[in-house]
């Protein structure tokens, strides 16, 4: 439905997504900092911060139905993929709960990206 009543309808689901997932990676970042291995979460990070950069671009490129979304999206699935499979390396609840939000983003772009 969007927020205004002329915005694309096809694409909520993959909006809502996109920012629920950009804030599981941004509260897991926060939440990986403050554990004891942190060193051994860079590559968990990094992802963390790749994954809720690309997905809230994506948000706004479906949001102004960009003709480019389908494309962005595409990558932001990949992103979300990898960015799951980072944080199922780690066994502590915050990292297992964004790997599943992560997964069901990248489920949502995979639909938008054809």
């Amino acid at each position: 439905m969007g927020v205004l009543s002329t915005s694309p309808t096809t694409m909520d689901a993959c909006i809502e997504a996109c920012l629920k997932c950009v804030r599981a990676c941004e509260e897991c970042t926060t939440a990986c900092l403050q554990e004891p291995d942190v060193q051994a979460r860079v590559n968990c990070i990094q992802t963390l911060n790749d994954c809720a950069e690309i997905c809230a671009q994506a948000a706004q490129y479906m949001s102004r139905n960009s003709s480019f979304a389908a494309q962005l999206c595409g990558v932001c699935a990949s992103i979300c993929d990898q960015c799951a499979t980072e944080c199922e390396k780690m066994k502590d609840n915050h990292c297992q709960e964004c790997a599943a939000i992560c997964r069901q983003c990248a489920e949502e772009c995979r639909k938008m990206a054809g």
